[in-house]
């Protein structure tokens, strides 16, 4: 079983002045196509340094990276970019939507660098709405949505592109209990769909919607574990 995201010995260090403060200091690790996998870690664990690498927004000081079968660990930032564009699609804690353009523009932003047509484009995009139960606020501007319904267009954003991941960091950081709940329900149809979802969290209720967890402590993986919770459940049930 080929994995899609592997980690060979990633380490990441950035230097303040003369000094080096290492961040990662030897992560090795596989993700497999259709796992849902939540990154968790105290404040200073190196969490948001791996995602970033994962995401192609970074790269490594050492170590080999392969997302999809393709080595990223050495790739220049425009051939980063095209991999990132096409490979991973990212739902954030802010939402980054443009407040200029409705929901539909929105989500369809990645078709356009992507070079599809307009009629296209929209047409995908308001399937990917659907998918997230937005098509009745498609053109609807960001400050007209809720902050769940802002979650919903980033990530019908993130889906439109059929990317080979999606990469959800904090996703519900803004949001209040309930709307949470309904965010996690979302990417747990993203994940049944087949989709590879990596999320990054330092929530234990908003791991607990993963399968598997991974924890990381001063740049290391202190764990990683089936997530033990879901599978008693699964069993109950």
């Amino acid at each position: 079983m080929n994995s899609i995201i592997h980690l060979e010995n990633i380490r990441k260090s950035y230097f303040m002045g003369r000094n080096e403060l290492e961040v990662l200091k030897g992560i090795s690790l596989d993700i497999f196509k259709s796992e849902y996998v939540a990154l968790m870690g105290p404040s200073g664990s190196g969490k948001s340094t791996l995602m970033n690498i994962i995401g192609c927004l970074d790269t490594a000081s050492q170590g080999k990276y392969i997302l999809n079968g393709q080595d990223v660990s050495k790739m220049e930032d425009n051939a980063l970019a095209e991999v990132r564009n096409k490979e991973i699609g990212f739902v954030f804690q802010q939402f980054n939507l443009l407040p200029r353009l409705t929901a539909l523009e929105n989500v369809a932003l990645p078709l356009v660098y992507a070079g599809m047509g307009r009629k296209q484009r929209n047409e995908k995009a308001m399937h990917v709405m659907g998918m997230v139960s937005l098509t009745d606020r498609s053109h609807h501007k960001p400050n007209e949505l809720s902050g769940g319904q802002c979650q919903r267009v980033a990530i019908a954003r993130a889906l439109v592109n059929d990317p080979s991941i999606i990469l959800a960091d904090e996703p519900t950081g803004n949001l209040d209990s309930k709307t949470s709940e309904e965010i996690m329900e979302i990417f747990e149809r993203i994940h049944l769909a087949g989709n590879t979802i990596v999320l990054v969290t330092h929530e234990t209720d908003i791991a607990n919607h993963a399968k598997r967890v991974v924890r990381l402590r001063d740049g290391i993986i202190e764990s990683d574990k089936q997530n033990n919770s879901l599978l008693a459940a699964e069993v109950a049930d």
